[in-house]
């Protein structure tokens, strides 16, 4: 029998914002901060504080909501999630259940099999929890809490359970993740856990609708942690099935070291957390002057500007689509398409030295592209050198390395190092004299039928020239040569 998968995502992102989501508690970097620095009584749930709506949160997750096309719902409730972890201070979680922010969003996805909906179930607030720390010392275990996360605004994203393989799940969590930082509410760094999977997985037989039995995996904080574990629950799953064993519904955690999910607890119903109305905060009311105000500050999204990628600048797929990932380096491109403009130089190959040369010079030094040395107008101005024929390409990557480490022009540099294409006939036509003269066997290889010799002698032209031939004439003064040769 061929089992179907069925899964869904709950996506955890916190917010981009100053201060927590019911208090004045700065968001601290997890990386930069020492542990209990930035707590106070209300993020601590001491007696008899009151919490506050923090309003840019809420605008933030309105703008989320929007992109994702769902139904704004006028007003919502808070709500106590009775969830008793050392990491909650309160011993519960103020989040939102019966009244959520928003719901019935979609989010289109282009698979394989072809484009795909995923319904979005529903886009709620809630306040993030600490973290723990095991460690063993001497021994022992031990578990220590940091509370600087604890009350951090989060945004919950619970998609329906629409998608059918992994590819999918990919997809949709990788233009999810776009969309959040293009809209500039979250970093996107899941290294710090600003963003985190939990993936309900089932499995049910392909002549049938009805779904198995799910569970939960919990804490995902990577891409490829959730493709592996679903791998791994998918093919748990369809093992116990074809030997007639029941799944359990369990909440499961994941050890990436080991490759193997484990259970945690059995899994959770509604009703177990006991949610009633926060009694602390009122109605949090949404008007639709506010919404649209919202609205008109959504940026182009990243899916549909790789759509007009593809078609303004006649771009692949996969090159619009890395450039769209981050929003600056779109911009970067788009402002070096229009400094290259009327100058006869198609956009791909701005979009070419950014993917290359300036990728990998980002990926080796950690900078970002609003950090480069190199402008999009310099960038612009050593592709026209190279369409102008003052350098050539293998010359002009030289030149980028240069100017990404003095911030000098192009121009500057060429002049400054003597590096201008040599296209005079009569000095490229001697040193092919040259070579040839001092390179008998191979030339005599040549002439006895070797013709792949002849991309050797134009290296070794091009070497003696230091790069900076012109190749079309180089090609063809040496073809001439050897011509020349092979005719006595």
């Amino acid at each position: 029998m061929k089992w179907i998968p069925v899964i869904g995502l709950e996506v955890h992102a916190e917010l981009q914002t100053c201060s927590k989501m019911f208090c004045s508690c700065p968001v601290v970097d997890p990386t930069l901060s020492q542990p209990n620095t930035a707590v106070c009584p209300v993020c601590a749930g001491m007696p008899g504080v009151l919490p506050v709506v923090n309003q840019k949160a809420v605008e933030y997750a309105l703008k989320v909501a929007l992109a994702l096309e769902c139904r704004i719902n006028h007003t919502s409730l808070f709500a106590r999630k009775n969830y008793f972890y050392p990491d909650l201070p309160k011993g519960y979680q103020i989040s939102q259940y019966e009244y959520p922010l928003a719901e019935n969003g979609i989010l289109n996805i282009p698979a394989t099999q072809g484009d795909k909906v995923v319904r979005i179930r529903r886009t709620h607030l809630e306040e993030d929890t600490g973290k723990l720390t095991h460690i063993q010392a001497e021994g022992q275990a031990f578990t220590l809490v940091d509370l600087n996360r604890a009350g951090v605004p989060l945004l919950e994203i619970v998609s329906e359970p629409d998608m059918n393989s992994i590819e999918e799940v990919r997809l949709y969590a990788k233009i999810l993740h776009d969309i959040l930082v293009c809209l500039g509410v979250n970093s996107g760094d899941m290294s710090k856990g600003v963003m985190r999977f939990e993936a309900n997985v089932s499995l049910r037989p392909e002549d049938r609708l009805e779904l198995g039995t799910r569970v939960e995996i919990k804490n995902l904080n990577s891409f490829r942690a959730m493709e592996r574990a679903i791998a791994y629950e998918i093919e748990r799953q369809t093992g116990l099935l074809e030997n007639s064993l029941p799944v359990q519904q369990q909440t499961l955690g994941w050890d990436d070291t080991a490759g193997v999910t484990y259970p945690q607890r059995g899994k959770e119903e509604a009703h177990d957390y006991r949610y009633f109305p926060e009694p602390d905060l009122p109605p949090l009311v949404i008007d639709d002057a506010w919404i649209e105000r919202i609205r008109l500050q959504l940026p182009e999204l990243p899916m549909a500007r790789m759509r007009r990628f593809e078609h303004q600048y006649d771009l692949p797929t996969n090159m619009a689509s890395v450039l769209v990932e981050e929003t600056p380096v779109a911009q970067y491109f788009e402002n070096t398409v229009q400094a290259i403009s009327g100058q006869d130089i198609p956009p791909i190959e701005a979009a070419n030295w950014i993917t290359g040369p300036l990728y990998s010079w980002m990926n080796t030094t950690g900078q970002r592209i609003d950090q480069l040395k190199v402008k999009p107008a310099d960038l612009a101005d050593l592709m026209k050198q190279v369409q102008n024929k003052v350098i050539n390409l293998n010359t002009a990557r030289s030149v980028l390395i240069e100017m990404l480490n003095t911030g000098k022009t192009a121009g500057a540099i060429i002049t400054e190092e003597n590096l201008g294409v040599v296209s005079d006939r009569t000095q490229i036509a001697g040193v092919i004299r040259q070579i040839l003269h001092e390179n008998p066997v191979e030339l005599e290889s040549y002439l006895s039928g070797k013709t792949t010799l002849e991309n050797w002698f134009f290296g070794q032209a091009m070497r003696q020239l230091r790069g900076k031939a012109n190749p079309d004439i180089l090609r063809d003064e040496l073809h001439q040569a050897l011509e020349k040769r092979q005719n006595g």
